[in-house]
């Protein structure tokens, strides 16, 4: 039982302050009193310690001799951690996530989708296959359209069987993940189609066409993200005010 105290507790250690700093409420070079922070947060000097330790693996915070920890400078943060993604989205929209993500996607998965076209195996078709299928299916149900959309694009990765780009899985989960949810809360958008040609040149081992069809897939994807950007501007000028 102590065992699991002590975990939550470091868990809520690392969470609170991960999205303090990336959400901008503690900015860098700001110092961390680790008596401080036990006495906050009401945990055990070892879970403050141990939660620090987590946080420099990823970058975010940094210790010196006779100064202590502090945070550490933007230009040192894990940018592609999985929960470095997901605290950019902890408290607001970050524009700034949701380009990048898009660049991103149009420099790695067009290609990902011609490698996929030369090397597949039936196996891969299968994957995105019941991939597809599942996004035709999830019309009205958020959770299951984001989770097929994500299955189709992580099936993708691995059919082009290429160890390095099957590592951007974790960007491009984690990312398309909160752009989906950002997106399809206020925006209707079926790309199933989209997805559909983009399979079909998988299949033929169209390379060409199917690196075309991915770029235009996610070139809406980022035409949608621009138009949900604008319905949501309302809320933040609401919330800010």
């Amino acid at each position: 039982m102590e065992s699991s105290v002590r975990t939550g507790a470091h868990d809520r250690v690392v969470v609170s302050l991960g999205t303090s700093i990336v959400g901008g409420q503690l900015s860098p070079d700001d110092d961390l009193d680790v008596a401080a922070l036990q006495e906050q947060f009401g945990v055990s000097r070892t879970a403050v310690r141990e939660a620090l330790r987590v946080l420099a693996a990823k970058g975010l915070v940094g210790a010196r001799p006779r100064r202590g920890t502090f945070v550490a400078p933007r230009t040192e943060w894990a940018l592609l951690d999985a929960d470095v993604l997901r605290w950019r989205f902890a408290h607001r929209v970050d524009d700034a996530f949701l380009d990048e993500l898009g660049e991103v996607r149009l420099t790695v998965e067009p290609t990902v989708a011609r490698l996929a076209a030369e090397r597949r195996t039936d196996r891969d078709l299968a994957d995105l296959e019941d991939a597809l299928s599942a996004m035709r299916v999830s019309a009205g149900d958020l959770e299951h359209q984001i989770d097929s959309d994500l299955a189709f694009h992580t099936a993708l990765l691995h059919a082009a069987h290429n160890e390095l780009l099957t590592q951007m899985s974790v960007v491009i989960e984690v990312g398309l993940r909160l752009r989906d949810q950002f997106v399809h809360t206020t925006l209707t958008s079926e790309s199933a189609d989209k997805h559909a040609e983009v399979l079909l040149a998988v299949r033929r081992r169209k390379a060409r066409a199917a690196e075309m069809a991915m770029r235009a897939l996610i070139e809406k994807s980022i035409e949608d993200v621009e138009i949900a950007k604008t319905m949501h501007a309302p809320e933040q000028e609401s919330a800010a005010g």
